[in-house]
């Protein structure tokens, strides 16, 4: 296991690069915020380190031109302030709440993003459609457990692709080693970070795509929660 810290100064050059439309993003969050409860983080500063500068310490993980499938893309953490920082990835956004959806689409439509198609479905459905395997990269932030979350995102990545996670402070690997074997994931390489300004600790979790996942995974009817691999 590979233990680095990405370069939060690099990240932050990159936000301030794309400050107007990132300050565009957060006039819109707020506003959706009002009636669709997207996030109980507000504060601008807080917006900044807790979900852009968080989001974006990520990016240097995606390689160039990937094709990213996000689960559980709630208010678009980390995928919109990916996409505002590297145009040349292209996602397809999994969503299971529809009012969700139209904030992620009327996002990305004010943002003039391209390449971003929202998915009004459960991962464990999509999986079993053409998406499964597609992906260069499969993310999801803030989802679901470790164990959990490794069932619902490797199956949308390719043999040879990756499954990243962000994840708190807690070294949640040991506890998905099983999942991860079991799923067709390696041995991951983690990251971690501290947010500026007592924002927290943070880790990302990496799993390379080592063999296909079986065809019974993801199980569905809510046993990747209740009876985690």
């Amino acid at each position: 296991m590979n233990t680095k810290t990405p370069d939060l100064a690099a990240c932050k050059a990159l936000i301030e690069q794309n400050a107007p439309r990132f300050r565009l993003f957060f006039d819109i969050l707020t506003a959706y915020n009002a009636r669709f409860n997207l996030t109980a983080i507000t504060k601008e500063e807080e917006v900044f380190h807790k979900h852009f500068l968080d989001s974006v310490a990520g990016a240097f993980l995606l390689p160039a031109g990937a094709a990213v499938t996000e689960v559980g893309s709630g208010a678009g953490f980390p995928s919109i302030p990916l996409k505002l920082v590297r145009e040349d990835l292209t996602f397809t956004l999994i969503e299971s709440t529809g009012k969700k959806c139209d904030f992620l689409r009327e996002a990305c439509r004010a943002l003039g993003l391209t390449g971003m198609e929202v998915l009004h479905t459960r991962a464990e459905d999509a999986a079993r459609t053409p998406l499964r395997e597609r992906s260069d990269v499969c993310i999801a932030r803030a989802v679901a457990p470790l164990p959990s979350l490794a069932e619902y995102c490797l199956p949308f990545v390719r043999v040879g692709g990756r499954f990243i996670a962000w994840k708190g402070g807690a070294d949640e690997v040991p506890l998905a080693r099983r999942a991860l074997s079991l799923l067709g994931g390696g041995e991951p390489d983690v990251y971690r970070y501290d947010l500026p300004d007592g924002s927290g600790a943070r880790t990302l979790v990496a799993v390379p795509k080592k063999k296909h996942t079986p065809a019974q995974y993801p199980r569905g009817n809510g046993r990747e929660r209740k009876h985690p691999l």
